[in-house]
């Protein structure tokens, strides 16, 4: 039985993909000057694969919790702090869902710009 999840990898992993990698995202997005398409939908699509990781840790993480005879892991992983654990993926999933929805609007906007230029003659 092991005595805390805060040894353990998943904890750590959690703590990359919940901070460390999002921030990332975010400050490349930001300080770029210049930034494709093809970019913004591949961030935006990291971010909600990260969103999902990170949800899936942190199921893992509580049922690990149950397990240890730590009180601080059941403190925060089992009570309502862990709860609120689970606003960081949805924001992230959330943006990372506008981020795609803005490159398809705006792919579609000028498809159908390009559509009505070509068959203006019809």
């Amino acid at each position: 039985m092991p005595s805390s999840v805060f040894p353990e990898l998943r904890f750590w992993l959690l703590i990359a993909v919940s901070l460390v990698l999002p921030i990332a995202i975010y400050l490349a997005l930001l300080f770029r000057r210049a930034v494709s398409s093809l970019t913004v939908l591949a961030l935006g699509m990291l971010l909600i694969v990260l969103a999902g990781v990170d949800v899936y840790l942190l199921q893992s993480l509580s049922h690990l919790a149950e397990k240890t005879v730590s009180v601080l892991d059941d403190a925060v992983f089992l009570s309502e702090v862990g709860l609120a654990l689970y606003v960081l993926p949805v924001l992230f999933g959330g943006i990372g869902v506008n981020l795609v929805s803005h490159v398809l609007l705006r792919h579609l906007t000028q498809a159908e710009r390009r559509f009505d230029a070509e068959h203006r003659d019809d």
